[in-house]
């Protein structure tokens, strides 16, 4: 028997895990000298308040989505995939090949396309730490953090090197077709008469990034497959025991999460920045790793997770932009988030579940 309803785990531990988070934020705001009111209107006026901040919260949240996914698949394993961050680094270079060398003729087809090369490059990066797992026994937070490195190091020889423009001094590949690029939300938006910030880079990736969320639900909840990856990260013992192969659900989850993991690039490579550059993940695949925890690797929660980290994101610029709040202090507060939702979750939990079954005993 449950120790508490299900709604309690999903909402209730992240939400009291976040007041706590918060709290002892607007402590480190007043140790500074500033006014933590003050600083958390600037953040939702920055965020929230406009289509131009719900664009950049929006497009933030979009990349979270996907490697939050990505994260979430794997924990239902009982895996560990810390690599998000080099499978869209090798996702990115997926999508560039496919933008630059095929001539598409409409976006949607160029979506289509990209889609699928990122979550291959991405897949094929999280291939060999799967193995080496299933078959070796190596440990997959060891192997995807390495790879992480490895990528950025194959990203920048393949930029610097070879990718690179003729006469160009800029790491970066030469601009992608007007054909491949993406409409955004003021595109899709103007249509229906709703008007939309021009300079927003939220884009149709977002979309992407909800059908993804929707297809690992029915992934996880509703296939077979699903059904072993939950069995196996419950009990591998029972997994043996009902003829589930440990090295087969090993190597296919972190397949499918590296492949999550890769279509990010879809958002920022060929989305917003139109191009292959170095750094374009900045730090997502290890955010998606917070917004997992919180989202109990549910993809409904991993979507609230994912805004949430937006609005820090884009709220942290602003008050980087406009008061004396140093950027680094927005960091913190991110790290305060993901204390409380992952490393200090039994603080939270433990209280609460003992609480439940106290009231279930009076009932």
């Amino acid at each position: 028997m449950q120790k508490m309803p299900q709604w309690a785990d999903v909402v209730l531990i992240p939400l009291i895990s976040l007041i706590l988070a918060a709290t002892l934020s607007a402590l480190v705001i007043l140790g500074i000298g500033e006014d933590p009111i003050a600083a958390v209107n600037m953040m939702i006026k920055g965020s929230l308040a406009s289509t131009y901040g719900w664009g950049y919260t929006l497009y933030y949240a979009t990349n979270f989505m996907f490697t939050g996914l990505a994260v979430a698949v794997a924990f239902h394993a009982r895996m560990f995939n810390i690599g998000g961050e080099g499978q869209a680094m090798i996702g990115g270079l997926g999508v560039a090949l496919v933008a630059l060398y095929i001539p598409w003729p409409h976006w949607s087809l160029a979506l289509v396309f990209c889609t699928i090369g990122a979550a291959i490059f991405g897949a094929a990066w999280a291939y060999i730490p799967a193995v080496l797992q299933a078959k070796r026994g190596s440990h997959i937070v060891i192997t995807t953090i390495m790879f992480n490195f490895i990528a950025a190091a194959l990203l920048n020889y393949l930029l610097v090197n070879i990718l690179i423009p003729e006469g160009s001094m800029d790491p970066a590949t030469a601009n992608f077709p007007e054909a491949t690029h993406l409409p955004t939300l003021h595109d899709l938006l103007a249509p229906f008469g709703i008007k939309f910030s021009k300079a927003a880079p939220a884009n149709v990736s977002l979309i992407v990034a909800l059908l993804a969320a929707f297809a690992v639900w029915i992934l996880i909840w509703r296939t077979k497959l699903g059904y072993e990856i939950r069995a196996f990260g419950h009990s591998e013992s029972a997994a043996k025991y009902a003829g589930i192969n440990p090295v087969k659900i090993t190597v296919i989850a972190m397949l499918i999460s590296g492949g999550l993991a890769g279509m990010m690039a879809i958002n920022v490579t060929l989305g917003e920045s139109e191009r292959l550059i170095l750094n374009s993940t900045e730090g997502a695949g290890f955010i998606g790793i917070a917004v997992a925890l919180m989202g109990r690797s549910h993809p409904f929660g991993v979507i609230l997770a994912s805004i949430l980290f937006g609005f820090l994101y884009q709220g942290g610029a602003e008050l980087a932009l406009w008061t004396n709040i140093p950027r680094e202090l927005i960091v913190v507060i991110q790290a305060l988030v993901i204390m409380f939702t992952g490393a200090l979750d039994n603080m939270v939990r433990m209280p609460l579940e003992k609480l439940f079954v106290a009231l279930r005993k009076e009932t």
